[in-house]
């Protein structure tokens, strides 16, 4: 299925037609914390620094695990098909390795190659007599 197609039903899930309607609690968990990841991004962005933004990267990261737990709650109250939970479980697994990839990216050392010598660094520094 295309990924707007999966957005379009994360939308009809989250507008709740249907038997989820009435499920405020569950739809509003399903919401809030989806809304979560991104407000967690932004917050940490505006720390200003790589370490906190890991930080709060790692904390949006619980996020999506949360959302596919409520789906998995989703389904079994046939509030949506098993088509539907698949697609979306699939956006918030793919949400998730996003996150921490970025969150990894962040953490390494800023140039790994100005640390490490060049064949000819050793003999460069030498003095002349």
């Amino acid at each position: 299925m295309a990924e707007g197609a999966g957005v379009d039903q994360g939308n009809i899930l989250l507008n709740a037609f249907g038997p989820f309607a009435k499920d405020y609690g569950l739809r509003d968990q399903i919401r809030r914390a989806a809304v979560s990841i991104m407000l967690n991004i932004a917050e940490g962005f505006a720390r200003k620094s790589n370490r906190e933004f890991c930080q709060f990267l790692v904390i949006a990261h619980g996020s999506p695990a949360e959302v596919q737990a409520a789906l998995y709650i989703a389904l079994d109250q046939n509030y949506i098909t098993q088509e539907q939970f698949e697609n979306l479980y699939g956006m918030a697994d793919e949400t998730s390795k996003i996150t921490m990839g970025f969150s990894r990216y962040l953490d390494q050392p800023k140039s790994k190659n100005s640390t490490q010598k060049t064949p000819n660094s050793t003999n460069s520094h030498k003095e002349t007599t």
